[in-house]
């Protein structure tokens, strides 16, 4: 089973990126930050997402990242599949904070259950047969447009959703130039995907 151990943004003030996370998330290891003064422009075709328990988890997650610094792409708000919203951290990185439920159930906290990586691709069937000869195995799939790949018990989600569809969700256009300023870091070893998304071994499996 393929291991996600965690992700690298490039920022322009990678200090200032790092706060911000620490800040408005709590994040501590699992999204990490080095400088990078590559050109990027628009969506970088990825979103990062924390999923939540409930609406009132989501909002004092998106209040909290609105104080460090975001920038709010979409209002927090219910939808058909549960609520959440968009916005984007000062490194330019695209998050959506959202929730299956409509209901709270407890008191609401600032805390989130998982933090899930989507790519989006203009080919998912493509980038889902590259990634599968890689050595990760398929737990969800629907037609060509998403799919979730088992990372078993690691700190990131995976996926894919079609670009246009990811973008979308996350209220930006799709349309985007330059770097990805982003990096996956787990057991698969050290590639570049079809859509140029680099990945890096971390240290243990570069030493198996």
């Amino acid at each position: 089973m393929a291991n996600i151990d965690f992700i690298t943004l490039g920022a322009a003030d990678p200090a200032a990126a790092e706060e911000f996370y620490s800040t408005a998330f709590g994040l501590d290891g699992q999204v990490r930050v080095r400088e990078s003064q590559e050109p990027t422009e628009g969506v970088r075709g990825d979103t990062l997402s924390l999923t939540a328990a409930q609406p009132g988890d989501v909002d004092l997650l998106v209040a909290a990242a609105l104080d460090a610094g975001a920038e709010e792409i979409k209002p927090a708000a219910k939808s058909l599949w549960g609520y959440g919203g968009a916005l984007r951290a000062p490194d330019g990185a695209v998050w959506t904070i959202a929730t299956s439920s409509k209901k709270d159930k407890a008191p609401a906290a600032r805390r989130f259950d998982d933090i899930v990586l989507l790519l989006g691709p203009d080919d998912v069937p493509a980038s889902k047969r590259f990634y599968v000869e890689h050595g990760l195995a398929v737990a969800k799939s629907f037609g060509g447009a998403y799919v979730e790949f088992d990372t078993g018990q690691s700190p990131i989600k995976f996926g894919l959703n079609k670009r246009r569809a990811l973008a979308k969700n996350a209220g930006v256009a799709p349309e985007g130039t330059g770097s990805h300023r982003l990096s996956i870091s787990g057991d698969l070893g050290a590639f570049t995907d079809p859509d140029g998304f680099a990945w890096e071994a971390t240290a243990s499996a570069a030493a198996e």
